[in-house]
């Protein structure tokens, strides 16, 4: 049981919220307060939304609070969520500095932030997060099919709450290999109305010839 008075409190210190109502928003974030706070399962939609993405940011801090991200990446899907409260991914082989997998022996508390740069979405997710070695089933359920990576433990994200951002200020960006598909369609759609243009070009010469030889 989440041991804020709103789940929102995750965020909203008593000193957040005294800055709120000094610079004018408090009052509207209480609204939200009065209706329960954020969300804390994972929804469908939401769901939806985290196994699409193929970039993630998972912060952590240390014990004596010192904030540290990382990015984890791979193939879409390579976020996965296990239950409405819980996602996983394998944790590939890196740099080895091991420094997420330090603060989490240290702090559980983490952050993941993921964006959608296509559709202009980001979302929060507050909780609490640990690493897992040496579990052979989870990882299997856990790594990318042929994906080349070498996978070394697996980190488990257990959602408090989370919140979804305003698109203002987002650059709308795509994937290479979603560019790449709408030009190869585009090429294919030139290529056919080329033929098309040639064809009709010739019927139009068929036809020119036979009237002459009238």
């Amino acid at each position: 049981m989440n041991a804020h008075a709103f789940t929102s409190d995750v965020a909203f210190t008593p000193t957040v919220k005294a800055i709120q109502a000094r610079k004018g928003s408090r009052q509207s974030y209480a609204r939200v307060e009065e209706r329960g706070g954020w969300q804390t399962v994972i929804t469908s939609d939401l769901a939806a939304l985290i196994e699409m993405q193929t970039s993630v940011f998972l912060s952590t801090a240390n014990g004596d609070g010192q904030p540290y991200i990382q990015h984890r990446g791979g193939p879409a899907g390579f976020l996965k969520v296990l239950d409405e409260k819980t996602i996983g991914f394998a944790d590939f082989a890196g740099n080895r500095q091991f420094i997420t997998q330090g603060n989490l022996a240290d702090n559980p508390q983490a952050f993941l932030f993921l964006i959608d740069y296509a559709h202009r979405q980001r979302i929060k997710l507050w909780g609490t997060a640990c690493v897992v070695e040496n579990d052979a089933e989870l990882m299997a359920k856990l790594m990318p099919r042929d994906y080349k990576a070498r996978p070394e433990q697996v980190i488990l994200f257990a959602v408090s709450a989370w919140d979804a951002n305003c698109p203002q200020h987002i650059p709308q960006r795509f994937e290479a290999a979603d560019v790449a598909a709408a030009l190869g369609e585009r090429d294919r759609r030139i290529e056919r109305l080329e033929q098309e243009i040639a064809r009709l070009k010739g019927m139009g010469s068929a036809a020119a010839g036979a009237g002459a030889r009238e």
